[in-house]
């Protein structure tokens, strides 16, 4: 098994939050990564070890309704669905060892000095 960290970061570069991942494969695609880290985002939210807001996980306004009383069960197909959208449409980018990758099918290599940040991107207001 290989592990990656990766970072969330803002985009003046300070680190907001990691994870670590663990993969089968040495080299993984985009999809791939933004599939095992929302995967693994869920599971730490439902065993709560996170907090909505902290990643790209977000419960839908009828998750959070159904569940008020206790920690929303959330979909993780949907997620990834929403997580995948919106990197295609720029709502964050990932910089795997400082280059920007731009397709989800870019494959890349797990190794020990892999370098993985992902930069969401904030709307402006009042704009």
């Amino acid at each position: 098994m290989k592990t990656l960290t990766i970072k969330d970061e803002s985009v003046s570069g300070k680190i907001l939050n990691e994870i670590a991942l663990k993969f089968s494969s040495e080299y993984i695609t985009v999809k791939e990564l933004i599939a095992a880290r929302i995967k693994e985002e869920v599971s730490l939210y439902e065993s709560k070890n996170a907090s909505v807001g902290s990643g790209l996980v977000t419960p839908t306004n009828i998750e959070q309704r159904l569940n008020q009383k206790k920690v929303p069960k959330i979909d993780v197909e949907k997620q990834i669905y929403v997580a995948l959208d919106a990197f295609e449409n720029n709502g964050f980018f990932i910089l795997i060892d400082n280059e920007q990758v731009e397709k989800l099918d870019e494959k890349f290599l797990i190794d020990g000095t892999s370098n993985v940040s992902f930069i969401k991107l904030t709307p402006l207001v009042g704009g």
